[in-house]
């Protein structure tokens, strides 16, 4: 963690980053702050030989003081840190690295989905969950709800054994937390709510994941693709009348919590959810 009257130097490590509305969020809320903040992207695209803990050595000393890590490296940097927060711990995955002396990774995508979840359910954990989506993302989402008080969660996900592995992972002494068995129509129907976690949605893989108009009347949505915000599965869903978080609920989240490691400092949601509405609505 820095101090006021520091220069933050953050960046973005993954795959085909151009587009992630992560840096400008970072930034415009920093200036806000009054802060010397600047976030640049680490794209390794055509790097696929890249030497992670090179590289974190060569943004340390260039001056970074934090880096935020998306996919394919949320796992495998994780050997190249000294501690680890218990959300990265239970998940196995991180998506933010403080650098430094001793390098702490976090996640922040469980922080902030579980934050944008807690206000939008407000104490209501009737009936199953359904989450659609068993990836990284999905794990925490996982570990979320269950932290939320979820006791009756069902995974599904095209690849049964990814479904497994989760619930293996996070569901010792978690006998509500289960798979679908590969039977995403029986649950749909029965589901209070639904966390959808994959890429289907997003321009570039766009439909729905799973049946809106079998959903009960009285069963929520949550959404974590937020570009487009409106999917398809948000449109279908508020034209049934069903309650949704959409997906600019966690990218908010994340970045508000990557912000609070990162300076010490508590950002102000409503400014920074207005300027992804922003940035979100003249984008690509």
């Amino acid at each position: 963690m820095n101090t006021l009257g520091t220069a933050y130097r953050v960046g973005l490590l993954g795959h085909g980053i151009g587009p992630s509305l992560t840096p400008a969020m970072h930034e415009r809320e920093a200036g806000a702050l009054g802060l010397d903040y600047r976030y640049e992207t680490i794209d390794l695209l055509d790097r696929e030989d890249a030497d992670l803990g090179a590289e974190l050595d060569r943004l340390e000393r260039e001056g970074f003081v934090a880096v935020n890590v998306t996919h394919p490296f949320k796992r495998a940097v994780l050997e190249h840190v000294h501690d680890v927060s218990d959300a990265v711990r239970r998940i196995g995955a991180t998506n933010l690295v403080l650098l430094g002396e001793r390098r702490v990774a976090h996640n922040t995508d469980y922080a902030g989905f579980r934050d944008a979840l807690e206000d939008f359910v407000q104490g209501c954990h009737d009936g199953p969950v359904l989450q659609v989506g068993a990836g990284g993302a999905g794990l925490a989402t996982v570990c979320a709800l269950l932290d939320l008080g979820f006791d009756d969660v069902v995974v599904h996900d095209r690849s049964e054994p990814a479904a497994g592995d989760l619930v293996a992972r996070l569901g010792e002494g978690r006998p509500g937390l289960r798979s679908s068995g590969g039977d995403l129509a029986a649950w749909v129907g029965r589901a209070a709510g639904v966390v959808h976690v994959t890429p289907t949605g997003m321009r570039e893989h766009p439909g729905v994941a799973l049946d809106v108009d079998r959903l009960p009347s009285a069963a929520w949505v949550a959404e974590v693709v937020y570009r487009p915000l409106e999917t398809e599965l948000v449109q279908r869903a508020r034209g049934r009348g069903l309650a949704v978080l959409d997906g600019g609920a966690m990218a908010v989240g994340q970045a508000l919590e990557s912000l609070r490691l990162i300076t010490g400092l508590d950002p102000d949601a409503h400014r920074v959810h207005a300027h992804f509405t922003e940035l979100v609505g003249t984008g690509p």
